[in-house]
């Protein structure tokens, strides 16, 4: 099976490196590549390596019944399985599926100071139980957050290494539009990412076929096995509740107004009865939250109304699986997104936006026709980010940058399917480049005008 390269590669290698290294927990949804990465990393770095998967191999549940010393799990590990073998300096043990067995947690700490093992915990729905499993470990992990494959990583998977990557950020920092035969080959791959989504085994068949046969198998089967977690670990009248909103998240992106409505999940509904369902939701790792600031200013933090919010998917693929049969045959075989390009795009760049580690903010107006669909922001300056479906104007971009009743903000970004250009306080970028922000913005400290400076004929 063809391994695709992560970013968690580099971050294990560095983490081995560490002469202090604490044990290791890797978070993230099902399905997103943790074993895969491990285990790889794993038979590269170590001699030997004790893997135990708690959800294949309940019996190990047994290995804490001595307590939580490591001399005393490493015994009944043995005694469960003699094969299994512990070189001092030289062995990591693998706990997978730790969220069907989150007590092992309290062992991390004694791991640590007895120093003799490397020790990675991975498992999916950890968000659901991580507060049982941070009070068992506080002070004695390191955690890794782990999610499906992003653009950057998927021109990996499709040969593309950093010298493409870096000449597209090059591109970026100095405003310069890309060439037509560079382009056309990122909107062509960038479109197939939106097809596909990030999950490995989506994208590995595709990489594998060179088409989009079976993807949509592969993406259905994963939708499957998420309704099943949601069965399985959420609990009682819950359960129906978390499928309703799950299933309702393509309808509501699909609408001009992308706010997310309770009302129209269940006749009757309210925000109360739900509001711990769409937490849940977030806390698998399923959806993204985009909440609605209270006033487009610094500091983000606790400035968003927690009542309004969007739902995102954490992986598009995800989204593009529950459209309907009309829809998947015309996105696949003429790669046309038709109603759904708007929500489609959105949610992609909401994805990439996380991914690059920012949380989720939005802007709506009362009684106006001013919303902006998200924001970044630099050390002294928030930016607001239009994602634009067509090419067209953007009068709640302009402004919210010309208006003085928003201080804070003096320039914006706009993703369009276009080039890179600048115009009227506006930067304009293609949507594959979503997943570069984060490092164009912290390119050049001292905000836009600093950065546009060595542009040649900017009319900033």
């Amino acid at each position: 099976m063809v391994y695709l390269n992560r970013k968690i590669d580099s971050f294990l290698d560095k983490w081995k490196e560490e002469k202090d290294r604490k044990p290791l927990i890797v978070k993230g949804p099902r399905q997103v590549g943790k074993t895969a990465s491990v285990r790889r990393f794993a038979e590269k770095r170590y001699a030997s390596v004790v893997e135990i998967n708690f959800v294949e191999e309940p019996k190990y549940k047994m290995i804490t019944a001595d307590g939580y010393n490591t001399d005393d799990i490493i015994k009944n590990i043995s005694l469960l399985d003699p094969s299994k073998r512990f070189m001092e300096g030289r062995t990591l043990i693998f706990f997978d599926e730790l969220q069907e067995f989150p007590e092992i947690s309290t062992a991390l700490k004694f791991f640590k100071q007895d120093g003799r093992f490397d020790v990675i915990c991975s498992g999916s729905m950890l968000g659901v139980n991580y507060r049982r499993i941070e009070s068992n470990s506080v002070g004695y992990k390191t955690d890794y957050e782990m999610t499906s494959l992003d653009f950057e990583e998927f021109l990996w998977a499709k040969g593309y290494g950093e010298t493409f990557i870096g000449d597209m950020l090059e591109h970026m920092r100095k405003l310069r539009p890309l060439s037509e035969p560079l382009q056309s080959v990122c909107q062509e791959l960038f479109l197939d990412y939106c097809i596909l989504g990030g999950m490995p085994a989506v994208v590995r068949e595709y990489v594998e076929k060179g088409t989009f046969e079976g993807s949509l198998s592969v993406q259905r089967q994963l939708i499957a096995d998420y309704r099943e977690d949601i069965r399985k670990y959420a609990e009682g009248l819950d359960q129906a509740r978390i499928l309703h909103v799950f299933d309702h998240i393509p309808v509501q992106l699909a609408k001009d107004n992308k706010k997310f409505q309770i009302s129209k999940v269940a006749s009757g509904a309210r925000f109360k009865d739900y509001r711990g369902c769409i937490e849940w939701l977030e806390d698998s790792g399923i959806v993204n939250l985009c909440y609605c600031l209270q006033f487009p200013e610094l500091p983000l933090k606790g400035n968003y109304d927690s009542s309004k919010y969007k739902l995102y998917f954490a992986d598009s693929g995800l989204l593009v699986a529950l459209l309907d049969e009309e829809a998947q045959e015309d996105l696949r075989r003429n790669k046309n997104l038709g109603v759904y390009k708007g929500a489609l795009y959105e949610n992609i760049v909401g994805e990439a936006l996380v991914k690059s580690g920012y949380r989720l903010y939005y802007y709506r107006r009362e009684n106006s026709t001013l919303e902006e669909d998200f924001f970044v922001r630099t050390a002294s300056e928030l930016v607001p980010l239009e994602v634009k479906a067509v090419n067209g104007k953007s009068k709640s971009l302009r402004t919210l940058i010309e208006s003085d009743r928003y201080p804070d903000i003096c320039w914006g970004i706009k993703l369009t399917g276009g080039n890179i250009g600048y115009s009227g306080r506006i930067v304009t970028f293609p949507y594959y480049c979503a997943f570069l922000l984060k490092r164009w913005l912290s390119n050049v400290p001292g905000g836009i005008d600093n950065r546009l400076q060595d542009v040649p004929n900017c009319s900033f």
